[in-house]
């Protein structure tokens, strides 16, 4: 049943006072097929980003600035699939698939912060592995705790203050007519392209400085890490060098890849339906990966792993 549509007498636009979200199909047997993939994904989601949360915790050889903000990209992870998975698992069993303005507008917020913030950390990371190589011996000065702290709090403030530009800036926009939106969550291309208003801000806003400088960062920390790893005469010591560093590029190429390819492609190219899947990508598998990308090509993650499970093993 469509959300009821209230006629202002004072503005020439209809106001939409709830959404109705369309999914993926209209099919229950794939619903439910869905419901229990998607299930199964959040779960791995919530047991390997709380994984790695407690034994980064409780291992003191994992206190370091590398593992510091590896807790704090789990924590996000975490936080912005659960802004969308619980709410997409519900939709895809019940019959009324509608979320009211306000839960649009606090979905978006909450999404977008932590989605921005996780941009912002992963060139946090990738600065932290420039200094690690590139500077070794300035490295636990360059790296403090407070220095890793103000870069972790700087992550989450400005993707909650862009986030807070984001939302208002799509909300401030007339929405005429249908209020049917072609996707699985409140995200702002679908609702764009139900506005009747004029959007050119809101395009130039998916352009935002600071995650063209989030990428600037890291493509240039790499180039950085590159040459000094390429000065290095030793294959082995390279290989070493590098190596601490590929959990990380994988992490950023998956994650980045996908953003570039929602928001960075000609304008020409944009379908709501090829975004719901690339969607899904960045929403439900990229928080499921990272734990796995980070434990599987992690040396010190799967050894301090390994002590724990071997400890309660002895244990018992």
């Amino acid at each position: 049943m469509k959300a009821k549509l209230e006629e202002s007498s004072n503005k020439n636009y209809t106001s939409v006072s709830a959404f109705i979200l369309l999914g993926f199909t209209d099919c229950h047997e794939i619903e439910v097929v869905l419901f229990v993939l998607f299930l199964a994904i959040y779960v791995a989601t919530l047991m390997g980003n709380i994984g790695i949360i407690i034994l980064i915790w409780i291992n003191p050889y994992l206190h370091s600035p590398m593992y510091f903000f590896l807790n704090n990209l789990a924590f996000l992870d975490l936080s912005y699939s659960s802004a969308i998975t619980p709410k997409t698992m519900a939709h895809f069993l019940a019959e009324k698939k509608t979320i009211s303005f306000t839960g649009c507008i606090i979905q978006m917020y909450l999404f977008a912060s932590f989605a921005d913030a996780e941009c912002l950390l992963l060139a946090a990371m990738a600065y932290d592995r420039y200094m690690a190589i590139c500077n070794p011996l300035l490295y636990p000065a360059l790296m403090s705790h407070k220095v890793c702290i103000c870069l972790v709090a700087g992550s989450y403030l400005t993707g909650s203050m862009s986030s807070l530009v984001h939302t208002c800036f799509t909300f401030r926009l007339s929405f005429c007519g249908s209020n049917v939106i072609n996707h699985f969550f409140c995200d702002i291309p679908p609702l764009l392209a139900l506005s009747c208003s004029n959007t050119h801000i809101n395009e130039i806003l998916l352009f935002a400085l600071f995650e063209m400088t989030s990428i600037i960062t890291v493509l240039i920390s790499y180039i950085f890490i590159v040459m000094t790893v390429l000065r290095i005469h030793s294959a082995e010591s390279r290989i070493k060098a590098f190596s601490t560093c590929t959990s990380h590029l994988t992490a950023v190429t998956i994650f980045y890849g996908t953003i570039l390819f929602m928001y960075f492609r000609p304008r020409s190219s944009y379908t709501l339906d090829t975004d719901k899947v690339a969607s899904v990508f960045y929403t439900v598998l990229v928080p499921m990966l990272n734990p796995l990308i980070y434990s599987l090509r992690n040396k010190e993650v799967k050894d301090a792993l390994r002590r724990v499970i071997c400890r309660k093993v002895i244990c018992r």
